[in-house]
């Protein structure tokens, strides 16, 4: 009896935790389809003649939009490819060497991934403007890899933690250089450490409105800033349109996070068998 009363409780936990995070999502999606009598009727409507006439608007009345989805996909790529690169490397560095140096650096990247975005980015704002590189895709692309190098880090530190210290001295036996060791043997031995980063940084770039909003106007906006100005739109907010781009704008993400998860869990948990 115990036993089948815990199962109950974790089931029902499970589903209270399914429910939370999927049904604003499950929200949106639907009202995105609704014509714009059916959105705020009371009570809902689930039953309704589905309409894709909100897409329709979204493509012709905010051009913006896609625009914006572009410049998400190309920062976010290059935030992305810069970040795993970098922390595959510093994780190398932390997991083969010992320095009192090293030892101090990995605690002052974890103090520094507790601070707040907004105390980074006010002293930030006039060094950006000197050096010419507001609004432009390469800041946003240092900025969101840089804020995520940190975290990015620790996890390929856990996973190159994991791979024999005997096949790095092999290879270096066998004439390899440090690059090639890199390269050929740590990269792809710890591949699913790179894509656990690779999802952690898609999922904050893609998404991330702070940054963009402060140094972003025209040709680097993201998807997130369009999505925010059809609140203030001149003519009222077409609520329908709005349901309809946060559709359009969550669907790339939550598809590699999907196609990504298998590799994700395993990141999260590597290290936790250890020893």
């Amino acid at each position: 009896m115990p036993k089948l009363l815990v199962r109950a409780l974790k089931a029902l936990a499970l589903t209270a935790v399914l429910v939370w995070s999927l049904l604003p999502i499950l929200l949106i999606a639907v009202s995105s389809l609704k014509p714009d009598r059916d959105i705020f009727a009371a009570p809902p409507r689930w039953l309704f003649e589905p309409t894709l006439n909100n897409y329709v608007g979204l493509w012709t009345r905010w051009g913006d939009f896609f625009q914006g989805l572009g410049n998400s996909f190309i920062i976010t790529a290059g935030a992305t490819i810069l970040a795993v690169i970098t922390s595959a490397m510093a994780g190398y560095a932390y997991s083969r060497f010992r320095h009192p140096g090293l030892a101090f650096s990995a605690f002052f990247l974890i103090f520094i991934r507790l601070i707040p975005p907004i105390v980074i980015t006010l002293p930030l704002f006039p060094v950006v403007n000197a050096l010419r590189l507001s609004d432009t895709h390469i800041l946003m692309i240092v900025l969101y890899a840089t804020f995520f190098v940190s975290l990015g880090t620790l996890v390929m530190r856990t996973f190159i933690d994991q791979i024999p210290r005997e096949i790095d001295e092999a290879a270096h036996i066998d004439g390899a250089s440090r690059l090639q060791i890199l390269w050929k043997i740590i990269f792809p031995l710890s591949a699913q450490g790179m894509v656990a980063v690779a999802v952690f940084v898609v999922v904050y770039a893609w998404n991330e409105f702070l940054f963009a909003f402060i140094f972003t106007t025209t040709r680097a906006k993201t998807a997130p800033l369009v999505i925010s100005e059809m609140f203030g739109a001149v003519e009222g907010v077409e609520w329908g349109v709005l349901f309809a781009a946060s559709t359009t704008q969550l669907l790339p993400v939550l598809i590699f996070v999907m196609l990504a998860q298998k590799h994700l869990v395993a990141g999260l948990t590597a290290g936790g068998t250890k020893g």
